[in-house]
């Protein structure tokens, strides 16, 4: 049994991340089967077609498409391989985007946002195609249930089934409450949304089995390149502190980590620190008798609890987001909780893991992807439902690189504001605005 180990990053730890460690301690980084360490950019490249910015699932995906289509790709990453969001989030791969369907009616009509829809069902497809294609041993389960907690929420839920049927020709399946506690023992909700398409995984391992297919079909990697600037042209540049590399198209895949390379992205997203705790083993029967077919869990509160079985049998719980730059005070003893609100039946059973990391989230929820310049595109916003999504946007980027772009124009034509405030204000005023949503949670 790995020892309690301490969370580092985000501020969570009693002591502050070393830039030159490998990955964050979480149960994803002890038990992902190691990744080869790829070299740092040393000097200059410039035989390269394409390249792209951030080694996590957006990054590696359109590396991929390319490098199979016969370009020349150099991905720069400033720390390792899957070591933002796409090695530490919650693993829950959802069919649909971080907004509702209502929003992308309002943003672009009916018949886009259907579109829209499609391509977020064509993004699981690839999740799955590619996981079997490449054989990424990443523990993928089947299944997902959206579950209410408070009347309004079931009543909601409950009309979008019709609404998805009647709209968007996708079948969803309402489970009474007795019908869900034939899955999940736990008595706090009213119900469930249950979705046979979408699933889990172990999201380090996935961008891992990533990035050696793209490593077996002539990417180049380079690890502990941080790129520090952007020079946009006929040939865009991506520098970093000891080379840069020139190619004919560039990719901005950072999401929360472009650290100043395009302010004007960066004023479209706002990181958000998102936190998990890993039990110890509870064992097979305990396991499975929380959730009796493995599927994964998400409340529907605007601060949202979300849960899952890891294949040692512990269970993996995530939640309590920030939308400041620091952690909550007593994390532990709040991860505590809320495990025991929805499963009291653990108070035994101790944390031995507990890890954060950013989202990134737009204004809208919507996912931002497009273009800053002719030759220079880029996919942000995922607001927490990139698992499957950052896999299309990846292929849509490719696409558009090779010349067919209108899969990618349509998701260009989504308005996005910047966050208000500017750089000082902006996150005082998101903090007062979750706020007012967790209030709400709690009273109606």
């Amino acid at each position: 049994m790995p020892a309690p180990t301490k969370s580092r990053h985000a501020g969570v730890s009693d002591e502050p991340m070393n830039a030159a460690s490998t990955y964050p301690p979480s149960w994803y980084a002890d038990s992902a089967a190691p990744l080869q360490e790829q070299p740092a950019l040393r000097g200059s490249i410039d035989d390269a077609d394409v390249c792209i910015l951030g080694a996590g699932y957006t990054g590696l995906s359109a590396a991929l498409e390319l490098a199979e289509a016969g370009y020349r790709v150099v991905v720069l990453e400033a720390e390792r391989i899957g070591w933002g969001a796409s090695g530490r989030n919650g693993g829950q791969a959802i069919v649909g985007y971080g907004c509702e369907q209502s929003t992308l009616e309002d943003l672009l009509g009916h018949d886009a946002a259907r579109t829209l829809f499609g391509l977020s069902r064509e993004g699981m497809d690839l999740l799955r195609a590619r996981i079997a294609r490449h054989r990424i041993e990443c523990d993928w389960r089947d299944g997902h249930a959206h579950v209410p907690v408070k009347p309004r929420q079931e009543r909601a839920l409950r009309a979008g089934i019709v609404e998805m049927a009647q709209k968007y020709d996708y079948p969803l399946r309402w489970w009474d409450r007795r019908r869900l506690r034939d899955e999940l023992e736990s008595d706090r909700y009213l119900g469930a949304v249950y979705d046979p398409a979408s699933g889990h995984l172990h999201p380090l391992e996935y961008a891992f089995g990533l990035a050696r297919a793209a490593l077996a079909a002539g990417v180049r990697i380079f690890e502990r390149s941080p790129v520090v600037e952007l020079v946009r042209g006929a040939r865009p540049r991506l520098r970093t502190p000891q080379g840069e590399v020139a190619a004919d198209f560039a990719v901005l895949a950072g999401n929360a980590w472009l650290r100043g390379v395009a302010p004007e992205l960066e004023s479209r997203v706002m990181p958000v620190g998102t936190y998990i705790a890993a039990t110890a083993p509870l064992g097979v029967e305990r396991a499975r008798a929380l959730i009796r077919n493995d599927m994964a869990v998400a409340d529907v509160n605007w601060a949202l609890d979300y849960f899952r079985l890891s294949r040692d049998h512990r269970l993996l719980f995530g939640g309590r987001a920030s939308y400041s730059s620091w952690p909550p005070p007593n994390l532990r003893g709040v991860m505590r909780r809320r495990i025991h609100n929805v499963f009291p039946q653990l108070d035994d059973m101790p944390i031995e893991y507990l890890w954060g990391g950013y989202v990134d989230i737009s204004l809208n929820r919507a996912p931002h992807w497009g273009r800053l310049a002719p030759n220079v595109y880029f996919a942000q916003g995922f607001s927490g439902h990139g698992v499957a999504s950052t896999g299309l946007a990846g292929r849509l980027i490719a696409e558009a690189i090779r010349g067919q772009s209108e899969r990618l124009d349509l998701f260009a034509k989504i308005p996005h504001a910047p966050f208000p405030g500017g750089r000082a204000l902006r996150t005082p005023l998101l903090v007062l605005a979750m706020a007012w949503y967790k209030l709400r949670d709690a009273l109606w």
